[in-house]
Order: C-alpha cells, then sequence, then structure tokens
C-alpha cells in the first residue's frame, strides 16, 4: 500500500484555502448505497525490530529517498502475498 508524503509547509498551505474556495463539483455526494457497501478498513500495526540486511542492499533502499523502510515493507509484503496467493 503506497504511503502519500506532504510538506508540513504544503499542508499548512492546504489548511489555509477557505472552504468556499475549494472546488468540490467533480466529488459524489456519498448517499445511503456507498454506506451500505462500505467497510472499516483498520490499518495494520507495524513492529520495530532489528533486522541484519547486506550493506548494498541498504544503501540502495535508502537511495531511493524519504520512505526507504515503507517501501521496504512493501516490497516484503509483495513477496509474502505472492508465497500466500501460490500456496492456497
Amino acid at each position: 500500500m503506497p504511503t502519500i508524503t506532504i510538506s508540513p509547509k504544503r499542508l499548512e498551505e492546504l489548511k489555509n484555502i477557505p472552504e468556499n474556495d475549494i472546488d468540490t463539483c467533480d466529488i459524489p455526494e456519498l448517499d445511503a448505497s456507498f454506506w451500505e457497501k462500505a467497510e472499516l478498513v483498520k490499518p495494520l500495526t507495524k513492529q520495530a525490530i532489528s533486522l541484519r540486511i547486506d550493506s548494498d542492499v541498504l544503501d540502495w533502499f535508502k537511495s531511493q529517498g524519504k520512505g526507504y523502510q515503507s517501501l521496504m515493507n512493501a516490497v516484503l509484503r509483495s513477496y509474502v502475498e505472492h508465497h500466500v496467493k501460490s500456496s492456497q
């Protein structure tokens, strides 16, 4: 699952936009049928661990920039999901 990041400066800019200046014409209203099908999706909890990784692998992930640990998690998740599906 991708992570969306936003700078504190941009977040502050967005907070300061007056309600009347926000164009919502392309956002549909959420009617009863939406809520009938809606599901609560709770975020997965993360666990801090100590992990030994080859330095070149870690360097590559770090070179991808901010969020490299989330990227590593996404790669591992993809691997696990593939193997879970193939073992069923």
